[in-house]
């Protein structure tokens, strides 16, 4: 059972809230040394299938929105908020479920980590980019649309949260 000051079986709140403090300091260092480095719409090519790039994206995910009129900005800042306090609460709610943990946490850090950019910029600064000749009839040139370290940690927790429904599911057998 979980103690007031959020210790438990799980490993409590706050290493939770540490690790998605490490997440969204990796995913700030990153956009800073992109945006120290790169103008943008520059890209500098590191294997015949990766670019590192900087790209700035209005929007949330594969651009969604991002040619509305400002207001997506607030929307998915406020969105992230709202997420990160729901994932606090469901942290404290589920302390034993140590792969739960670990999925929101991921999700959480990596939309703090946009949140942050939505906040200082106006967009979220992406910039790792992938070509696969297979992604051509989806994407122009085979060009995955780019994406950042926060993105990813979104990804991992969204897998993680797929394994860990589906590993309850088989427990429940």
């Amino acid at each position: 059972m979980a103690s007031r000051s959020g210790a438990s079986e799980g490993g409590g709140l706050w290493l939770w809230l540490g690790l998605a403090a490490i997440v969204i300091l990796a995913d700030q260092v990153t956009k800073t040394l992109i945006i120290g480095s790169f103008q943008l719409g520059d890209a500098r090519p590191v294997t015949e299938w990766f670019n590192l790039v900087r790209a700035h994206n209005k929007g949330a995910a594969f651009s969604f929105l991002a040619d509305a009129a400002g207001w997506q900005r607030w929307f998915f800042t406020g969105l992230g908020l709202v997420v990160s306090g729901f994932i606090v609460w469901m942290i404290r709610s589920h302390p034993t479920q140590k792969l739960f943990c670990f999925a929101v946490t991921m999700i959480m850090g990596g939309a703090l980590g946009n949140v942050i950019d939505r906040l200082l910029h106006g967009y979220v600064v992406d910039f790792l980019q992938f070509r696969f000749a297979i992604l051509s009839p989806v994407f122009s040139g085979g060009y995955f649309p780019a994406f950042n370290l926060a993105d990813s940690a979104i990804t991992l927790g969204a897998i993680c949260l797929v394994l860990d429904e589906m590993l309850r599911v088989r427990r429940g057998r």
